[in-house]
């Protein structure tokens, strides 16, 4: 289901002496083509087995929704659909589309969820990407825009185009992280942490008011070491999002050419920022800005995150070597330690 390349986010807990009831409760599975983790500490303790059942019924329904990898999909129906009548797609399609058309508009088209053609041209849907042709990609490019999806209403939208194709990939986990979110404080509760193939929200605290603790992978190939260590001592839900270039790219003539594709030149991005990671309330919209952000590059992304009150951190390959940079909102974080 995802197209997009996430860097690790490596969950790290503090343990404490504790009783059985100040106990962490854990449990995993499989979903969107990667894993889940879920934790959550319930005072008095809390039925995992029936609330894993409720989260992977969860998955399944959004899994359904949401997927470009299932021919059933509702998103899938809607992209074989060749004519521009309206479509009904559910509520909860319409508003992805809503937030991600903003995302879009600020980026100056840069982030676009009609860009899924342009994953299949050049091979970045499958295990042997390679430079297209020149013409087929101007011809594509052609189909390629926000602007050319319409929405009717909170349960439809049409295609301006017949050949429009919309990739949800950018923000789905991003969704699913929030959704499950939901679905534990509707079960009462209140601390837990969320993560889907690296995209991951936390709530509350683990016992005896211990914060939640998070590390980034260093965006290199080949790494696996801890970039950053992120402390969150807030209570609020805060979702930590992180969108890299170095795990799905290929290299021609001396080129790498990444799986970030700019929809406003249908090609890889050229500059030397390797990830972003966005902390932001909203799980769904910091994962759409997490990626937005890394098409846009650390010059033009800081920029665009200042301006739309973006907490995100850019890191930037020079050489061997990363330099970090962060947007203003990032460096007023509050309740929120980075090391």
């Amino acid at each position: 289901m995802n197209l997009k390349s996430i860097l690790g986010l490596v969950i790290i807990f503090v343990f404490t002496a504790c009783t059985p009831q100040e106990k962490l409760q854990k449990f995993a599975g499989l979903t969107q083509g990667t894993s889940y983790h879920v934790t959550v500490w319930v005072p008095g303790g809390g039925n995992i087995e029936q609330l894993k059942s409720l989260v992977d019924q969860e998955l399944a329904r959004i899994d359904k929704l949401l997927s470009n990898y299932r021919d059933d999909s509702v998103l899938e129906l809607f992209n074989r659909q060749q004519h521009t009548d309206p479509v009904k797609v559910g509520e909860e399609i319409v508003q992805l589309l809503r937030k991600a058309e903003k995302v879009s508009i600020a980026t100056q088209g840069c982030y676009d969820l009609t860009s899924k053609p342009l994953f299949a041209l050049w091979g970045f849907n499958g295990d042997n990407p390679a430079m297209p042709d020149p013409a087929e990609l101007q011809r594509l490019k052609q189909r390629i825009g926000y602007d050319k999806i319409e929405i009717i209403d909170n349960q439809h939208i049409r295609k301006r185009e017949p050949g429009i194709e919309i990739d949800i990939s950018s923000i789905a986990q991003g969704y699913s992280v929030a959704r499950i979110g939901r679905l534990l404080e509707q079960q009462g509760i209140e601390n837990y942490l969320v993560e889907i193939g690296g995209e991951l929200e936390t709530k509350g605290s683990k016992p005896g008011g211990q914060p939640w603790r998070v590390a980034i992978e260093r965006p290199l190939p080949g790494a696996r070491k801890l970039q950053k260590i992120i402390t969150i001592r807030q209570k609020q839900i805060l979702a930590v999002m992180t969108s890299g270039t170095y795990r799905h790219y290929f290299d021609e003539q001396g080129r790498r050419y990444s799986h970030i594709l700019d929809a406003r030149t249908a090609m890889p991005v050229t500059h030397q920022t390797v990830s972003v990671t966005v902390l932001h309330d909203d799980a769904t919209q910091a994962d759409a800005w997490s990626t937005a952000l890394l098409c846009l590059g650390r010059e033009q992304g800081i920029k665009t995150a200042e301006q739309a009150g973006i907490a995100a951190l850019f890191l930037e390959q020079v050489n061997d070597d990363l330099v970090e940079y962060s947007s203003q909102p990032w460096q007023q974080l509050k309740n929120v330690d980075i090391q």
